[in-house]
């Protein structure tokens, strides 16, 4: 599988360099030259498979060029360990339940998967890897356990100072040994653009072997597409019902709706999806109208999706050759505000008894509001209640039930650096 930025270059590399270098050299994001469509047939062969046996075929078709069989083998036995089960909230509404990782989130498939490709290539290599990660919340807990004491491998997690959640925090900012987390004095914003000018920084290029684990590095994107197969697979399967499926997507920088948009080139059977957002709601105004007005992020109650500015919408219009009108057929949008957002929990909660986050209650409206007669809706759910414990128990209170992973991770204390949003902070500490 070859790659080829979103930006200006016409230069085509392989699926390894590109996760090495992260970012294109001209500032584009890497996304695959061309893509193979799976047959039909494939999806009665996966339907009672596990979601391990899926990663595997899919990544036998992508990046056998890349690994030999053993180190496939590894790399997949190494990251999916854990399910991502599909409960019926009734007869046409599912909710994917993306949350039975180590840190709790969606991003764990990502991470985990990315930190065993790149363990095999320093093993190979000999050599030392940093990567650079922004965070919104999920990210950087996601990428620092799955890349914790990983021989060969350093991590620099940048965070917005007081805009994530306090077990969010701990989940990432606890550990030490090879992950290091930075408090910055800004933005998500701030962060992903400090992230983005490691990779042109001439000092700090000179002197590290740089990459990164964010939704902007192919590696995370390719693991996350297997979700969305082993989903639909087990609810279709050879069933012709198949184009009444939509997929809402609780979206902020856009990783995970393009992983989606990846999985639907590959032939997924589904008729379309939404792209349901917070108030930063660039992308709905975009598939609205066609003007694309980046913008200073608004913090929610639903954090991760807090970016005004989301880096990976240049791959969704690369997808489409930046036409408008071909995204908008395929992708729907939608955004609901703090007082929508609980009052969704509340009702689900009431309704189905069933505990929403946040994130998952906005790809929940989205659903909702989008589904027409005859059709079905899978919604993302990207992280456990549990990591919002303050939102859940003023909206609910004594709903929610702690797991003990949590709880231990709630007394630990945190070990980040604080530094103001500029380059040379990161320098001093990234070159010390």
């Amino acid at each position: 599988m070859n790659l080829v930025s979103t930006g200006q270059s016409t230069e085509r590399i392989d699926f390894r360099t590109a996760v090495k270098r992260g970012l294109a050299p001209d500032g584009g994001l890497y996304l695959p030259e061309s893509i193979p469509v799976l047959p039909r047939s494939f999806w009665a062969e996966m339907h009672d498979k596990s979601i391990s046996d899926v990663a595997r075929r899919v990544f036998d078709k992508l990046l056998k060029e890349n690994f030999n069989p053993s180190q496939l083998d590894d790399i997949t036995e190494r990251a999916f360990t854990f399910d991502a089960p599909v409960v019926g909230l009734d007869d046409d509404t599912f909710i994917l339940e993306l949350f039975h990782g180590p840190t709790l989130a969606f991003k764990d498939f990502g991470a985990r998967t990315m930190a065993a490709m790149l363990s095999v290539m320093a093993q190979e290599q000999g050599e030392t890897i940093t990567i650079v990660t922004a965070t919104s919340g999920d990210t950087g807990a996601a990428v620092a356990h799955g890349f914790y004491k990983t021989p060969g491998v350093e991590v620099y997690v940048f965070y917005p100072g007081g805009q994530v959640s306090s077990l969010q925090e701990k989940q990432f900012a606890t550990l030490g040994e090879n992950i290091t987390a930075l408090k910055v004095d800004g933005t998500f914003d701030d962060c992903q653009r400090l992230v983005k000018a490691c990779f042109i920084d001439e000092q700090i290029r000179s002197g590290k072997q740089l990459t990164t684990a964010n939704s902007i590095n192919i590696a995370r994107l390719l693991p996350q597409m297997i979700y969305y197969i082993h989903a639909v697979a087990r609810l279709t399967g050879a069933d012709e019902s198949y184009s009444s499926l939509v997929c809402s997507v609780p979206s902020g920088n856009f990783g995970n709706l393009t992983a989606g948009l990846l999985a639907y080139k590959l032939g997924l059977p589904v008729k379309r999806f939404v792209a349901a957002t917070n108030s930063n709601h660039i992308v709905p105004d975009y598939l609205q109208d066609g003007i694309f007005r980046p913008q200073t992020s608004i913090r929610t109650i639903s954090n991760a999706m807090d970016v005004g500015n989301p880096s990976n919408f240049d791959r969704m219009l690369a997808l489409y050759d930046h036409d408008h009108r071909a995204m908008a057929q395929d992708v729907h949008g939608a955004w609901y505000d703090d007082e929508q957002t609980g009052e969704a929990i509340v009702s689900v909660w009431n309704k189905y008894g069933y505990l929403m986050d946040p994130h998952t209650a906005v790809g929940y409206l989205g659903c909702r509001d989008d589904l027409r007669k005859g059709e079905r809706g899978l919604i993302l759910s990207t992280a456990h209640p549990a990591k919002f414990p303050e939102t859940i128990d003023r909206l609910i209170p004594g709903a929610l039930q702690m797991p003990e992973r949590l709880k231990e991770m709630a007394e630990r204390t945190v070990k980040s650096i604080s530094i103001p949003a500029n380059m040379e902070a990161v320098r001093a500490v990234l070159l010390r």
